[in-house]
């Protein structure tokens, strides 16, 4: 979840040539690359599956919530044990057990005999995508140059999407079993597992544990030959040190009264994230569908649409963000999506859900995607890397990383029994009023952090002055 760091000026003091692209960093994106699109495709794959696991299993809505909440159960286990481990054993070796932990709970997933075993697999498999939430981003930012450290960054975010387009391709074909679909994803797990294995661990963890000379050997191969890296190796030195020095670190330093506006905005924006209905629509579509009378091809082919709107908008979203502003964008969708909601909503509650209504509902659904895929969702990830103290900054990321598991898994727990309790179109309009809500929040609590270093949002929580009132007079 980190998009920059702390050592974002370093870049300008590199000697000539120190920050352009190497085989070992491009490698090193590629990592984080996979890592992302099995983060996308084991949560979307069950969207498709669910049909024929359903069928297969013999079980109900109940059983199908349990399958697909339980890998959201283990990311919220593996976010919060993967930081722990990353910042004790470090970003590499962190890395390895979560491609080892991708593979195994692939093939266990695609080998199981009854839906409780199909459960667990999927807990453990979530472990994994839990845990690369966390180290892969990090992992990237503490190796690439200051130039590339942005773009490389945001291929975790971009793969995401990829993962689910190739997902629901993969479940609209119908002819692929859901064990073999399922157990796909062990072929790139073992690519990110081959991958690490030929890289070095974070030069900066190395640093802040105290092995100066193996910084420089890690940075060394992943900087072009012959590079000056006195300049960068200084800035991860002094970043190291200030990082030991201060009052106020880890998981009791969130406790601390000036880094709680921080805390509070960036764990609300990750709830909101999951509360705006993206998950439902994701998980769930085919099963809304086929539940209210469309057929399996059409449910499935609607799910291709919207992961490519998923993606598109994710693209768009994150070519204008630094442009329009990470504040306004979301103040700007936020509303659009709830619209989308409260029009799809008033389809099913008033009767027009029928043949005739499928260009209608899908149109609206895609439209709710776009919106949410390329505003809100774009702010879970990003926040988590700068509105936090240095020295609390892995500690604030799994904190809200953990939000948004925990609230992922609480939505997908309860929908289905939620639509059969009061309907499918005031289910719809219950996610609107979340967005309303949402809105609301971030519209008070949430500064602009665009065009802001680091060091001057630490600057604002140190003064008291983390509003947007005070970010907008500064």
């Amino acid at each position: 979840m980190v998009g920059r760091t702390s050592h974002g000026d370093a870049g300008t003091r590199q000697a000539a040539g120190s920050d352009r692209l190497t085989g070992s960093v491009v490698a090193v994106a590629l990592v984080s690359a996979v890592s992302g699109l099995l983060y996308g495709y084991d949560t979307g794959i069950i969207s498709g599956a669910l049909l024929q696991i359903g069928e297969d299993f013999d079980i109900g809505h109940g059983w199908e919530q349990v399958i697909a909440a339980s890998i959201l159960v283990g990311a919220v286990i593996g976010a919060l044990t993967c930081s722990r481990l990353a910042e004790r054993r470090g970003r590499h070796g962190t890395l390895l057990l979560i491609g080892i932990v991708f593979v195994v709970g692939s093939l266990a997933a695609s080998l199981s005999p009854d839906p409780i075993t199909l459960s667990l697999s999927r807990l453990v498999l979530g472990f994994a995508v839990g845990g690369a939430t966390q180290t892969a981003p990090v992992y990237v930012a503490e190796l690439a140059p200051t130039a590339y450290r942005g773009r490389l960054v945001l291929f975790f975010q971009i793969a995401i999407g990829v993962g689910i387009v190739i997902a629901t391709v993969v479940g609209a074909a119908e002819i692929i079993d859901w064990r073999v679909a399922i157990g796909m994803a062990a072929v790139p797990a073992a690519i990110m597992f081959a991958l690490m294995l030929r890289l070095p661990e974070s030069p900066r963890w190395l640093a802040r544990e105290g092995h100066l000379d193996r910084a420089r050997q890690a940075l060394e191969r992943v900087r072009p030959h012959g590079s000056d890296l006195s300049g960068e190796m200084r800035e991860i030195e002094d970043n190291a040190q200030a990082e030991k020095r201060a009052g106020t670190r880890g998981w009791a330093g969130l406790k601390a009264a000036w880094v709680r506006p921080a805390l509070v905005v960036g764990c609300g924006l990750a709830v909101f994230t999951q509360l705006s209905g993206i998950e439902m629509i994701v998980y769930y579509t085919p099963t809304i569908l086929t539940d209210n009378g469309f057929s399996d091809s059409t449910a499935l082919r609607v799910s291709v649409a919207l992961g490519l709107t998923y993606l598109i908008a994710q693209l768009i979203g994150l070519s204008i963000i630094d442009r329009v502003g990470r504040r306004r964008l979301t103040l700007l969708t936020l509303p659009c999506a709830a619209v989308a909601l409260i029009v799809l909503g008033s389809f099913f509650v008033t009767g027009h859900d029928g043949k005739s209504m499928i260009p209608w509902i899908v149109a609206t659904l895609i439209a709710f995607m776009a919106f949410t895929a390329g505003g809100i969702q774009l702010m879970g990830w990003l926040t988590g890397s700068e509105i936090y103290p240095l020295a609390t900054r892995a500690a604030g990321a799994a904190a809200q990383s953990a939000s948004l598991w925990g609230t992922n898994v609480l939505i997908t727990l309860t929908l289905l029994s939620t639509m059969k309790a009061i309907g499918t179109g005031q289910t719809f309009w219950m996610y609107a009023a979340f967005n309303i809500i949402a809105f609301v929040f971030l519209y008070r609590k949430m500064p602009e952090l665009t065009g802001r270093s680091l060091e001057e949002i630490e600057h604002r929580l140190e003064e008291g002055k983390f509003s947007p009132r005070e970010f907008a007079s500064w």
